[in-house]
């Protein structure tokens, strides 16, 4: 049962880690494609070694670590690739704290994009929610408000869990936004003088900045699947990998698979809820995180592949930001 169990949490994990990374893939190949040859080559293997033992090796480390401070940052490390009991029962003990600031972070991020960000239309409703974005702070702030109301009868540390939560959110919020806006500028460059100011060792930066702004999520998500870092690392490792893949191989067959992004916008708030249920008490099996997760992939996959041919899709808007 645990060999079982091992192989459906690291499957649930590639495919999460790998449909979130989609909007990542993409950046990534467009900035590559202004890059001369050895930069490229480095990104594509060097790049991968540190997104897998860097980025995403550190995250669940330091999430660990700040969630169970009692146990320092060597005993937080220890405590991931060994058995001792003490250290397992002080993880145990955080993990409300934990996924309620995970739960937190994921459901803003979904109710952002719900709201805020241009997609292809195809769940009821997503066409008129498209429309409120400057309605998203609102919602995001009575959304906080009544968590909090709820967690503090609870624990007072829990409160701060969910906002916590809300604060990674929202710088991590400005880190994007920051990579979204360079990105735009290398992508229009072409024969601009000042976009050729950028050399490839400032776009490898980029690069690496943008990998791990857009790895957050899945970092944070993995936590609903399973509180064992081991897992986390070998399943959002191999998803690292399947970006890279995508990056270099098959970006413009993923660019026709119009609601991929969906699927990943649901399955965080799928992950987010469970979460936020979980550290209030609520008891899920073990296997029901992962498999959802491949379940809602699979719909979102399907629902691409009967629609895309027949290009009867929209796009939604968004409401234009006043200046």
């Amino acid at each position: 049962m645990d060999i079982l169990y091992a192989v459906i949490v690291v499957v649930g994990l590639v495919v999460f880690e790998t449909i979130a990374s989609i909007d990542n893939a993409i950046i990534n190949a467009d900035i590559l494609s202004t890059m001369s040859a050895w930069a490229k080559r480095w990104f594509l293997t060097w790049g991968l070694i540190i997104a897998v033992f860097g980025v995403r090796g550190i995250l669940p480390w330091l999430i660990i670590w700040f969630s169970t401070p009692s146990l320092g940052p060597i005993g937080a490390l220890t405590a991931t690739f060994s058995d001792d009991a003490t250290a397992a029962a002080a993880i145990e003990a955080s993990a409300p704290f934990l996924l309620l600031a995970g739960g937190m972070f994921m459901v803003l991020l979904f109710l952002h994009w719900l709201m805020a960000e241009q997609k292809n239309c195809i769940v009821p409703g997503e066409l008129a929610l498209s429309k409120q974005g400057p309605w998203f702070y609102a919602v995001a702030a009575i959304l906080l408000l009544v968590v909090v109301y709820f967690a503090v009868q609870i624990n007072p540390f829990l409160g701060v869990a969910a906002v916590a939560g809300s604060a990674i959110y929202f710088v991590m919020s400005g880190f994007r936004l920051f990579a979204d806006k360079k990105s735009a500028e290398l992508e229009k460059g072409g024969g601009d003088p000042k976009a050729a100011k950028h050399s490839d060792l400032s776009k490898l930066v980029l690069l690496e900045v943008i990998d791990a702004s857009f790895s957050i999520d899945g970092v944070v998500g993995a936590f609903a699947f399973t509180m064992s870092v081991p897992l986390i690392l070998i399943g959002n490792g191999i998803g690292a990998f399947v970006v890279r893949e995508m990056t270099i191989r098959n970006l413009d067959t993923i660019r026709k698979f119009a609601y991929l992004k969906n699927g990943a916008m649901y399955s965080i708030l799928c992950l987010g809820i469970i979460m936020c249920s979980e550290a209030f008490g609520a008891h899920l099996p073990i296997w029901f995180p992962p498999l959802l997760t491949i379940c809602i992939v699979a719909v979102f996959l399907w629902l691409s592949i009967r629609k895309i041919k027949r290009n009867d899709f929209g796009v939604c808007p968004v409401e234009p930001k006043s200046e």
